[in-house]
């Protein structure tokens, strides 16, 4: 038995178990049939990967709770029913508390204290990773591996631009994590251009004399 399928590391109360990351994986693809959801799940993964790396933890299962954060959501889109709805069905399949917490945690709406670094890496990474392809995808090489701080920031002021995400969540995240704004963009990036090829943004080649945007 593999540390990541024994028993949680988190309160001696939680009996659950945590998936494997195959496993996690096979579960979201059951319930989400949207291709840019999982692209964005795999985004988050990778992004959850690299911060619990630094941060010395168990990489699986910070990524198998990258994989699982918004599982729900193509059946439970609205905030009176994701991502709450969503955890019984978590339970349904034993799995652990820390695991089911860490994705309730990074629902404003829910108002959980985010009161362990697996909490706030998850609310830190989910949106800068969908901003980060957002801004990716209006270069002209449609590649993550070129999207700098510089250039994340810029279309941060632009507030026409990926209107939906909160640029001070994105502000705050980072400071939950203890690192400055331009690390933690590169950080995701640099996470997210590690499967670049899964998340459909390994770039095209850019038309001759194409303008970088934001460079």
């Amino acid at each position: 038995m593999t540390q990541t399928e024994g028993q949680p590391q988190g309160s001696a109360t939680d009996t659950g178990r945590w998936p494997s990351r195959e496993e996690a994986w096979a579960f979201m693809c059951e319930w989400v049939q949207s291709e840019s959801l999982r692209r964005h799940m795999r985004a988050v993964e990778a992004a959850m990967g690299a911060y619990a790396a630094r941060f010395g933890e168990d990489v699986e299962r910070w990524r198998v709770v990258g994989i699982l954060h918004d599982f729900d959501y193509e059946r439970h889109p609205t905030l009176d029913q994701h991502p709450q709805d969503g955890a019984r069905y978590l339970r349904e399949r034993g799995y652990s508390e820390e695991l089911i917490g860490a994705i309730l945690s990074h629902a404003d709406h829910l108002a959980l204290e985010r009161d362990t670094p697996l909490k706030r890496a998850l609310f830190a990474v989910d949106e800068v990773t969908g901003f980060a392809g957002a801004v990716a995808l209006v270069r002209p090489e449609k590649t993550i591996a070129t999207v700098t701080p510089q250039s994340f920031k810029k279309k941060m002021k632009d507030k026409a631009f990926a209107r939906a995400v909160s640029r001070d969540d994105m502000t705050h995240g980072a400071e939950l994590l203890g690192v400055s704004l331009d690390e933690h963009i590169q950080i995701v990036v640099d996470a997210m251009a590690a499967v670049a090829p899964e998340l459909g943004l390994a770039g095209v080649s850019a038309p001759a004399g194409a303008p970088q945007e934001g460079a």
